[in-house]
C-alpha cells in the first residue's frame, strides 16, 4: 500500500508565499517522476510542475519564475515553493508520483489534494 499525503495549503494574500509538501509512504521501492497538479472550480486538472528522479524539472508557463519544485529522495517527499501568488493560483493542488512498489509494479499515485486560496 502506497500513500501520498499533502500539506501546506491555506489562505494567503496576493503576493504572498506558500510551501506545499507531499510525502510518499508505504511499500516503496523506487520513485521516478513526481509532480504537482491543480484544479480550479469548473476547470480541468492541469500540470503545475514536475521533477524527475534526476532532478530535471518542467513548469507550466503560468507559474514559471514564481514556483519552484524540489524533492528529497531520502524522505520520499516533493515540495512546491510558491511565491508571488496570484488570485488565479487558487485551486486544489494534487501531488502525483510514479512509484515502483516493493512487489515490482509501477503505478501512478495521487494525493488527496490540498486547497490553496489566494485573496486579493
Amino acid at each position: 500500500q502506497v500513500q501520498l499525503v499533502e500539506s501546506g495549503g491555506g489562505l494567503v494574500q496576493a503576493g504572498g508565499s506558500l510551501r506545499l509538501s507531499c510525502a510518499a509512504s508505504g511499500s516503496i521501492f523506487s520513485i521516478n517522476r513526481m509532480g504537482w497538479y491543480r484544479q480550479a472550480p469548473g476547470k480541468q486538472r492541469e500540470l503545475v510542475a514536475a521533477i524527475t528522479s534526476g532532478d530535471s524539472t518542467n513548469y507550466a508557463d503560468s507559474v514559471k519564475g514564481r514556483f519552484t519544485i524540489s524533492r528529497d529522495n531520502v524522505k520520499n517527499t516533493v515540495y512546491l515553493q510558491m511565491n508571488s501568488l496570484k488570485t488565479e493560483d487558487t485551486a486544489v493542488y494534487f501531488c502525483n508520483a510514479d512509484i515502483q512498489t516493493k512487489f515490482g509494479l509501477w503505478r501512478d499515485y495521487w494525493g488527496q489534494g490540498t486547497q490553496v486560496t489566494v485573496s486579493s
